[in-house]
C-alpha cells in the first residue's frame, strides 16, 4: 500500500509541478518552456482524470482541485501574452474578459445543474411502488453533464496553443479568436442547462415527495426496515428482505443512499429511498408501529426520532466481535438476537443494554440452509470465508487474510487427493487496509494460477472459486461446503446451523482454553494456529467422517441459534406482531 500511496502522491506532485512551471514560464515569457509545461499539464490532467482518479481525489483534499488547476492554466496564458505581446487598451481588456466570461458561465451552469439534479427522481426514488404519472422534468443530455460545473472551463484549453501562436506572431489576435470560440462553446452548454431548468419548473423532487407521502397514507405500512448505510454495506439489509417478506404484514423498506438502492437485492417489498435528511424527516409515518435496524449509522436518528414507533436493532449477524455489542444499541427499545449466546454477550459487555430488552428470535435467514451431509459424488469442498479488518487497529482476531490467508489457501491447494476451494471474503475486505487488500489480491492470483474461476457467478463444476460479488450468496456457498475455515465472525454462528465441521483461525496465538472462553462460537471448532500446520490433518479427519466435534456442534447450535425445534420465521412474525399490537 505504501508503494501505491507514493505513486498517487508522486503523480499529483508532478501535475502540480507542471502547473507551477506553466505559471513561471508564462510570467517570464519563455515560449519553449511554456510549450513543454503546457503539454505536461494538459496531458497529465487527461491521464489523471482518465486513469488515476485517486490522484484527482488527493489533489482535491489538498485544496488543489480541478477548478484551481484550470484557473492557473488560464492565468498562465494571460501572463505569457502580456509578457510577449504587451497588449494595451481594448486588446488587453478583451484578453482578460473572454476567459473570465467562460468562468462566469461555468458558475451559473453549475448552479442550474444542481437545481436540475435536485428535482430529478434521484431526490426520492422508489421500487415496487406505482406513483402514477409524475413529471420529473427533462433530463440533461450526457454531453451537457460531461461539460457542466467545474469541467466547463476546459474549453479555455483552446487558449493555450493560441497563446503560443500569439507570442510567436507578436499579436494578441489568435487568443482573441480562441477566446470567442471558448465563450461560444460555454454559452451553448449554459443555454442548454438554462433551457432545461426553465422547462422543468414546477415539477420534480417536491412533487415526487408529495406522491410518496400520498402512497404512505394510502398503503399505511406497519413495519419499516430502515437502512442508512452506503451501497457497499447493503448486504446487511439484503439478508433481512426474505424473512420480512415472510412476516406478511404491510411493510416498507426505507433507504437513505442512492447507491444502496442500486445494490439492494430483488424483493417484493415496496422500497422508498430519500437521501436528504430534512425530506425524510418531513415524511409522515404515523402508521408505522415497528422499525427494524440492521446496522448502526448516524442517520438512524432520522427514524429514531419518530414517536409511537418501537425501534428494534436486528443487526446483521451474531458474532463474538465487539461490534455485536456496540453501546449505541442502548438507543433502541429492543435488541433481537439469535439465541442465549447473544443475550449473554450483552450481559458480559456491560454496555447498558438491559436484559429485559433483549429478545431471542433465532436466525430467520437460515431457513433454507441444508443440514444434511455432503454428497459423496462431489469433490470435498472447503469454504474459506474470512471476515474483514474491522475498525480496531492491529486486532489480530478480526481477519486472518493478512496474517494467515495465503498459507491457508496454499495448504488447501496442495492437499492430495485434491479438495475444491471456495474463497468468499467479507464484502469490506481491504476497504480500510491496503495491506489486507494486497494480501487478498495475492490470494486471488494464487487461486487463478491453480485454475480457479476468480470471477465466479455460480458454483457449478469442480473448479476452485473466488466469490466476491453478491451472487452466489454466502448461504449458497454453505450448501456446497463440507468444511468451513473462517474467523471470529457471524459466518461461524450461521454455519453451525448446518452441523458440519468448521475451523476458526487463531492468528493471535491464544491458548486453546482462553480462545474458546473469549470466543464462545469457537467451542465446537477446530482451531488453526498462524502456521496452519494442523490444516491438512483437520481436512483428512473431517473428510474421512471421523469427526470428534459432532456432539459439541449439536450443543453449540442451541446455544447460538436457539432451540432446534423452534421455527425462527415464526418467531420473527410473532415478535413483530407483538410490537404491532
Amino acid at each position: 500500500m505504501l508503494t501505491v500511496r507514493v505513486g498517487v502522491a508522486a503523480r499529483g506532485a508532478l501535475l502540480v509541478g507542471a502547473y507551477l512551471l506553466l505559471l513561471v514560464t508564462g510570467a517570464l515569457g519563455q515560449v519553449a518552456a511554456f510549450v513543454v509545461a503546457a503539454l505536461a499539464a494538459v496531458l497529465g490532467e487527461f491521464a489523471v482524470q482518465r486513469w488515476s482518479p485517486a490522484t484527482a481525489t488527493l489533489l482535491g483534499k489538498a485544496g488543489l482541485g480541478l477548478g484551481y488547476r484550470q484557473l492557473a492554466r488560464d492565468v498562465s496564458v494571460v501572463l505569457l501574452v502580456v509578457a510577449q505581446v504587451t497588449p494595451t487598451g481594448g486588446a488587453l481588456t478583451l484578453l482578460l474578459l473572454l476567459p473570465t466570461l467562460v468562468w462566469v458561465i461555468a458558475v451559473f451552469a453549475g448552479a442550474f445543474e444542481r437545481i436540475i439534479d435536485r428535482r430529478s427522481p434521484g431526490g426520492s426514488m422508489v421500487r415496487n411502488i406505482d406513483l402514477g404519472r409524475l413529471g420529473g422534468g427533462p433530463q440533461l443530455p450526457r454531453w451537457a453533464v460531461a461539460l457542466s460545473g467545474d469541467r466547463l472551463p476546459w474549453v479555455n484549453a483552446l487558449l493555450v496553443p493560441a497563446a503560443v501562436a500569439a507570442a510567436l506572431a507578436g499579436t494578441v489576435t489568435p487568443v482573441h479568436l480562441a477566446g470567442v470560440i471558448a465563450v461560444g462553446s460555454a454559452a451553448v452548454v449554459g443555454a442548454m442547462l438554462a433551457w432545461i431548468w426553465l422547462q422543468g419548473r414546477g415539477t420534480g423532487h417536491g412533487h415526487r415527495l408529495s406522491a410518496v407521502q400520498r402512497w404512505l397514507d394510502s398503503y399505511r405500512p406497519e413495519v419499516a426496515l430502515y437502512f442508512a448505510g452506503p451501497g457497499k454495506d447493503i448486504y446487511q439489509a439484503n439478508m433481512w428482505l426474505a424473512p420480512i417478506e415472510a412476516v406478511d404484514r404491510p411493510t416498507v423498506v426505507f433507504l437513505r443512499n442512492r447507491a444502496a438502492l442500486a445494490e439492494l437485492a430483488d424483493t417484493r417489498l415496496p422500497v422508498v429511498c430519500v437521501p436528504p435528511g430534512a425530506d425524510f424527516m418531513n415524511l409522515g409515518k404515523t402508521s408505522i408501529r415497528v422499525a427494524l435496524y440492521p446496522a448502526n449509522a448516524g442517520e438512524n436518528i432520522h427514524m429514531l426520532r419518530e414517536p409511537g414507533v418501537r425501534h428494534v436493532f436486528v443487526g446483521h449477524g451474531d458474532s463474538d466481535k465487539a461490534a455485536s455489542v456496540n453501546p449505541f444499541c442502548k438507543v433502541y427499545d429492543e435488541v433481537w438476537v439469535a439465541g442465549p449466546a447473544g443475550r449473554e454477550r450483552f450481559a458480559r459487555a456491560g454496555t447498558g443494554v438491559r436484559d429485559v430488552n433483549v429478545v431471542e428470535i433465532g436466525r430467520p435467514q437460515l431457513a433454507g440452509l441444508r443440514t444434511a451431509a455432503g454428497s459423496a459424488e462431489r469433490t470435498f469442498t472447503v469454504l474459506y470465508a474470512p471476515t474483514w479488518e474491522g475498525w480496531l487497529a492491529n486486532d489480530p482476531f478480526h481477519t486472518s487474510v493478512l496474517s494467515m490467508g495465503e498459507r491457508i489457501v496454499a495448504e488447501l491447494l496442495s492437499i492430495r487427493p485434491e479438495v475444491r476451494l471456495i474463497y468468499k471474503p467479507h464484502p469490506l475486505t481491504g476497504s480500510r487496509s491496503g495491506r489486507v487488500r494486497a494480501a487478498h489480491e495475492r490470494i486471488v492470483q494464487r487461486i487463478r494460477a491453480a485454475g480457479g474461476d476468480v470471477d465466479a457467478s455460480n458454483l457449478d463444476g469442480p473448479a476452485h472459486r473466488v466469490v466476491t460479488g453478491a451472487v452466489p450468496a454466502l448461504f449458497d456457498c454453505f450448501n456446497q461446503t463440507d468444511l468451513l475455515v473462517s474467523d471470529v465472525s457471524s459466518v461461524v454462528s450461521d454455519f453451525v446451523q448446518s452441523q458440519r465441521p468448521y475451523v476458526v483461525a487463531n492468528p493471535g496465538g491464544l491458548p486453546e482454553d482462553e480462545f474458546r472462553r473469549s470466543f464462545p462460537t469457537s467451542r465446537a471448532a477446530y482451531l488453526l494456529a498462524a502456521d496452519c500446520a494442523e490444516l491438512k490433518e483437520i481436512v483428512a479427519v473431517t473428510r474421512a467422517g471421523d469427526d470428534p466435534m459432532t456432539g459439541a456442534r449439536r450443543e453449540l447450535k442451541t446455544y447460538l441459534l436457539g432451540p432446534a425445534d423452534a421455527n425462527p420465521l415464526d418467531r420473527l412474525a410473532e415478535e413483530v406482531g407483538r410490537l404491532c399490537r
